[in-house]
């Protein structure tokens, strides 16, 4: 995966805020592959989510109506 320059990049606790959901329920979806993340190496533990990720997920969630 390249990294584009201009692209964003959001924590777990910046898209749970946006969805106004709980970081749990972010890992949830980050552990099961239905949002796409980067893990973070062990010595910055975390995720790290793109904007564009997080758009994609959210039109999915749009077309399967959940």
């Amino acid at each position: 995966m390249t990294v584009a320059e201009d692209e964003v990049y959001l924590t777990v606790n910046e898209v749970a805020a946006k969805l106004r959901v709980t970081g749990g329920a972010v890992r949830a979806w980050l552990g099961s592959g239905r949002l796409r993340g980067i893990r973070l190496p062990a010595d910055r533990q975390g995720w790290r989510i793109r904007q564009s990720d997080l758009e994609t997920f959210l039109r999915q969630l749009e077309r399967h109506g959940e």
